[in-house]
């Protein structure tokens, strides 16, 4: 299996092309910011009509890393859904669903967008500690073997914005993994200032490449 191994609270982890996390030690794989249905909530909201295929593409993508990493336990770090009405996948996208969550550990960590959803199965939590990490949204800059997401980073690469990792010795914040997704670049002040000096920016992609962490620099 491809990725890039990095140590978190002493826990050895794997940052995947996809922008998915896996910790063999635990056999655990985690995602966030799957947003599903985002298609369907701006065409609810009469915004952007954009092509209803994200739910097929994300859907693919986790199936692909489950086959890939048989894991025990999946945790799906909150914003799952783009809001409780898109958590009615129908029939074909529920029962697809379904088949992923059967026969393992399935934890739907509560977002900003959802409250998690509440009407398929699995463990519903506010956060969860698992060994030495602790997975929860939204990062909390005291916290130390933290797993988040989020902020949906990005950073840029010969001209080309890539969804990254982002990763220092307190915490990793991963990058969302739904197709339908915009982001925050890393150099923005509330990543910069979130990221201790000396974090690494992992670019997901067919390659992953770990880079600095890209610092805008203060006006004087």
């Amino acid at each position: 299996m491809s990725g890039h191994e990095f140590t978190l609270a002493g826990a050895t982890l794997t940052a995947l092309p996809s922008g998915a996390l896996f910790w063999a030690q635990e056999a655990c794989l985690t995602v966030s910011d799957l947003h599903l249905g985002r298609s369907g909530r701006y065409a609810r909201r009469g915004g952007a009509l954009l092509p209803p295929y994200e739910v097929e593409e994300t859907l693919a993508r986790l199936d692909a890393d489950i086959a890939a990493c048989a894991p025990r336990t999946v945790i799906c770090l909150g914003d799952s859904f783009d809001d409780l009405a898109a958590a009615e996948l129908g029939e074909r996208f529920a029962l697809w669903l379904a088949r992923l969550m059967a026969g393992r550990r399935w934890i739907w960590i509560e977002g900003n967008h959802d409250p998690g959803p509440v009407a398929l199965g699995g463990e519903h939590r506010g956060e969860v500690a698992l060994g030495p990490l602790r997975f929860h949204h939204i990062a909390d800059p005291g916290a130390t073997g933290e797993v988040s997401g989020h902020y949906h980073p990005k950073a840029r690469l010969a001209g080309q914005a890539r969804r990254c990792f982002l990763v220092d010795q307190a915490r990793a914040i991963l990058p969302a993994y739904g197709t339908y997704t915009g982001g925050l670049h890393c150099d923005d002040g509330v990543l910069r200032d979130l990221m201790a000096p000396g974090a690494v920016a992992i670019l997901t992609g067919r390659t992953l490449r770990a880079v600095p962490m890209p610092r805008r620099k203060e006006n004087p």
